[in-house]
């Protein structure tokens, strides 16, 4: 079976400063993976940068981008192919959630409905980001002649989840974009996959209130909530099994929405 080395590989990782990217980033720098990270929370982006630096990567550089600007994202892998030399992989983690209805009404009345606002902002960074960062990866990784792969991080909202029609039409999206690259760039050496998670215990669902999170955890079959590490676990194990193109792997305790 080939693998690849993560050793000294350089992988670029979006919504990095906290949660899934945060772990994802660490797991990645005990690795020893050369990183940079994405974000537009600078302090929070520099922390977790430190944090990797001491977790073992040898090489990091932080870089506070607006994954929604076409111009910035561009700059953002010019930087990164000038200051490596190399690319090799890219996680396309970072993600928002504006939730809301299609349309409320109480008494016949209507109260509420999703804005456009709601909508574009969802789709601006959840599927254009990941457009943009997924098309410029590629265009690097095949200037550079590095072999690597593009990860885009999906959810099992994808199928559809009340009040989240922005988020669940952007996360089917990514997954198959995902599938596409993986047809499209397989001729470069490119791999491409996406990663559909459950309720994982980020800093946001740990937060909700213990009554809340204890009704969530009862629909999920393993009887738990997923810890971050299985995610990036998940994200390690694609990277490293050059097989693995074009599939999206539930991470979810069984849990199907």
């Amino acid at each position: 079976m080939k693998r690849m080395d993560l050793t000294d590989k350089t992988i670029v990782i979006t919504g990095a400063a906290r949660g899934l990217g945060r772990e994802m980033a660490l797991h990645l720098a005990a690795e020893r993976c050369q990183l940079a990270l994405v974000d537009v929370d600078e302090e929070a982006l520099s922390e977790t940068g430190q944090a990797c630096r001491d977790s073992g990567s040898p090489r990091l550089q932080t870089n506070v981008t607006n994954i929604c600007n076409e111009s910035e994202v561009e700059e953002l892998f010019d930087v990164v192919a000038s200051s490596f030399g190399q690319l090799h992989g890219l996680v396309n983690n970072a993600g928002i959630t504006r939730d809301a209805l299609l349309v409320k009404y109480r008494d016949g009345a209507q109260v509420s409905k999703m804005s456009l606002e709601q909508w574009q902002a969802v789709i601006d960074v959840n599927l254009t980001g990941v457009f943009l960062c997924g098309r410029e990866a590629a265009a690097r990784m095949i200037e550079l002649d590095c072999s690597g792969c593009i990860i885009n991080i999906s959810s099992i909202s994808r199928s559809g989840n009340m009040g989240q029609s922005n988020y669940s039409a952007a996360k089917a999206g990514v997954e198959a974009m995902a599938v596409t690259w993986a047809k499209e760039l397989a001729r470069f050496g490119i791999r491409a996959a996406s990663i559909a998670p459950g309720f994982i215990g980020t800093e946001m669902v740990m937060a909700m209130k213990p009554e809340a999170r204890e009704k969530l955890t009862a629909g999920i079959p393993a009887g738990r909530i997923g810890d971050p590490a299985e995610i990036a676990r998940t994200v390690q194990f694609i990277f490293e099994n050059d097989y693995v193109s074009g599939r999206c792997f539930d991470i979810d305790g069984g849990l199907r929405l």
